[in-house]
């Protein structure tokens, strides 16, 4: 066999074997992945069916990482991987074409992670966004690619800050950040870095978790996930004063003692703020999306969430029938005091 050809085929060889061999930080590998083998926190509760994982988030500079929910546990690897097999291929003459998509690739990322710079920003500003200046500050010469980098970006923005990126009005081309909490768990009026991604990853175990979940359930997510005690991180300062303290005060979470427990034991509760402006469906989606599948992948814990739609529409529409007849109420008593005057 002529020598290009079998360093051709060697080299095709070596590069399928790398790319079998690459996994992400938590070992979930290739484009699937089950219930079973989500990240700590997650894939203990027994399951029914499988969800369907891929990766998102770059690693973005300047602290902002996608290491900041669970999707940073699952999702990295492509990202991440860019290099590492690029030694093994120089000795072909597609090393030109592979260089060439890394470069591509690379571009794109930065582009994403300019973006959701610049997104956060005007969200902290709370100034308009419209496609004319993120084309104009950001994509610049990138311009054919604006729907890939402006999806990309508004994936991270969901995954990581609990900000959904909404289109206002099509003409105009205008967008809007929204908070996935009803209200906003994050003082935006000091221009703080939106926690709601977090806050959200937390909710969700605690979900997952029947309803409670342990310190030592929830510190296994947050580990995976680059936080730890006592480490400071970029964006949300000490971790364990963020969601023992700030998140308690807030009456987002609830943080107490396990009953009887010796030495003393802590766990985890939705708190009266999260059940008011958030759901358990909401939530549910919210992990859904970082595993790119439905929550009707995770049958008991959907079924669970429907439970709640349910019991929270009834609530409602009980709150609605009270109002309605305190108003009559109190158009009869009016009525009744102006056709009898004293």
């Amino acid at each position: 066999m002529p020598r290009g050809l079998k360093s051709k085929l060697r080299a095709r060889e070596k590069r399928r074997q790398a790319q079998e061999e690459s996994t992400d930080p938590v070992g979930a590998q290739g484009e699937e992945e089950s219930p079973s083998s989500l990240s700590p926190g997650f894939r203990d509760h027994p399951q029914d069916s499988s969800a369907t994982g891929t990766s998102r988030n770059p690693r973005v500079p300047g602290g902002v990482r996608s290491t900041t929910t669970t999707a940073a546990a699952v999702s990295n690897a492509r990202f991440n991987k860019d290099a590492s097999n690029q030694e093994e291929e120089r000795e072909n003459s597609s090393q030109a074409q592979d260089n060439t998509e890394q470069w591509y690739g690379s571009a794109i990322d930065e582009k994403v992670v300019m973006l959701v710079h610049y997104l956060l920003y005007k969200y902290q500003m709370k100034e308009p966004i419209t496609k004319a200046d993120m084309m104009r500050n950001v994509i610049q010469v990138y311009r054919s690619h604006f729907h890939e980098i402006l999806r990309k970006a508004s994936e991270h923005l969901e995954l990581i800050f609990g900000l959904d990126l909404k289109e206002m009005d099509p003409n105009r081309n205008t967008y809007v950040l929204i908070n996935k909490l009803e209200l906003s768990c994050d003082e935006r009026d000091n221009g703080g870095i939106p926690k709601t991604g977090l806050l959200m990853t937390i909710l969700g175990v605690i979900f997952t978790k029947g309803n409670c979940a342990t310190e030592e359930e929830v510190w296994g997510v947050l580990n995976v996930m680059g936080l730890f005690a006592g480490k400071k991180s970029l964006i949300y300062g000490e971790p364990k004063k963020l969601i023992t303290e700030d998140f308690v005060q807030q009456q987002y979470l609830e943080y107490r003692q396990v009953p009887g427990s010796e030495p003393p034991r802590f766990e985890f509760l939705w708190g009266p703020r999260a059940h008011a402006e958030t759901s358990k469906m909401r939530v549910l989606e919210f992990l859904a999306k970082i595993y790119n599948t439905a929550p009707s992948a995770f049958p008991s814990w959907y079924k669970e969430a429907l439970q709640d739609q349910e019991e929270r529409a009834q609530a409602r529409a009980a709150a609605k029938s009270r109002t309605i007849a305190m108003a009559k109420e109190r158009s009869k008593a009016l009525a009744s005091r102006f056709s009898h005057p004293k």
